[in-house]
């Protein structure tokens, strides 16, 4: 009678090489990976060579300056993300003794929104739902970083991708705003002055459909600083360098305070929107779906607020 072959256990490999593995693929860098593990750039390579070795299959490959993982090295990436965080929050729980497990989300947020708009809200979300932590990771640029590499990404592009669902923040409007300080350096300002005061300009938004839909003329301005950051062109204008451009949403608690006013009443469509990103099947969509809410609820409050003092009502 032949004999049945054992089933022998996989051998699981270090563990510091699974997190290797992980942190690299989330970089698309070795060197990155390195920084955060505190190891040295030949000890990620050291723990990849070791892994593609035990699997028998490539898990990154080079793509201009990056180390971009396969289609395997991503799964199996994301896999060991998705353990880590589960361990850590059991973890969590054993320690604190609570029955409410700790979950971590990995946020990948434009910067112009965090510093603007997010970061004051975070106390809420906190009292809301304590039970979630966020990992911020602050972005610059308009094409987003690579979708499977965050929980959640809030981009100004849309993931058109099978698998991925995405959702429209905020609808809104572009306004022009500038400090009360500045506006006091001209008497009897109207609107009309407004392309004679420094004007801050944003390297996404021009100026000339604001100055056409006020009705004046439509040159853009030539000199003036440029920001590639929506929210620090804000602070800029709170310090009173200049009048800026800015969508409502993300001025609201500077003209909510009074250290910017809204110039005349033109507002026009606002041409970036923030899409809120995640693929569907995360171990953690749970907590997603309830800062997504956090989210919504938090725009539809704002929406509900009185509009903003203008130069014009100054007038009156």
């Amino acid at each position: 009678m032949a004999r049945k072959p054992i089933d022998r256990p996989v051998h699981i490999p270090p563990l510091q090489a699974l997190r290797a593995l992980e942190a690299a693929a989330r970089h698309r860098s070795f060197s990155r990976a390195a920084e955060e593990l505190a190891l040295t750039h030949s000890a990620i390579s050291h723990h990849m060579r070791a892994l593609e070795d035990k699997l028998g299959t490539k898990l990154f490959q080079r793509t201009g300056s990056q180390m971009a993982p396969t289609s395997a090295g991503a799964r199996l990436a994301e896999q060991i993300r998705a353990a880590l965080d589960d361990i850590e929050s059991a973890l969590r729980e054993a320690s604190s003794n609570t029955t409410t497990p700790v979950v971590r989300l990995q946020v990948s947020v434009m910067a112009d929104l965090a510093n603007a708009w997010l970061i004051r809200r975070l106390p809420s979300l906190h009292a809301e739902v304590p039970s979630l932590d966020l990992h911020l990771r602050l972005h610059a640029e308009i094409t987003p970083p690579d979708p499977y590499s965050v929980d959640v990404g809030i981009w100004h592009q849309r993931i058109d991708l099978p698998g991925f669902e995405c959702h429209n923040l905020i609808e809104d409007h572009v306004i022009a705003v500038a400090s009360p300080a500045l506006l006091a350096r001209y008497p009897g300002f109207t609107p009309a002055d407004v392309p004679r005061m420094p004007m801050l300009r944003f390297a996404l938004r021009p100026w000339r459909d604001w100055l056409e839909a006020a009705g004046l003329p439509d040159a853009e301005p030539e000199r003036g600083p440029i920001f590639q950051d929506a929210g620090l062109m804000l602070q800029s204008a709170v310090a009173g360098l200049g009048v800026a451009t800015a969508r409502a949403q993300l001025a609201h608690d500077y003209l909510e305070s009074g250290q910017l006013v809204q110039v005349g009443s033109t507002r026009i469509p606002s041409s970036l929107h923030y899409w809120v990103t995640w693929r569907e099947g995360n171990p953690r969509e749970k907590a997603i779906q309830q800062f997504h809410a956090w989210l919504q609820e938090q725009v539809r409050r704002e929406m509900l607020t009185a509009e903003p003092t203008t130069t014009d009502d100054a007038m009156k």
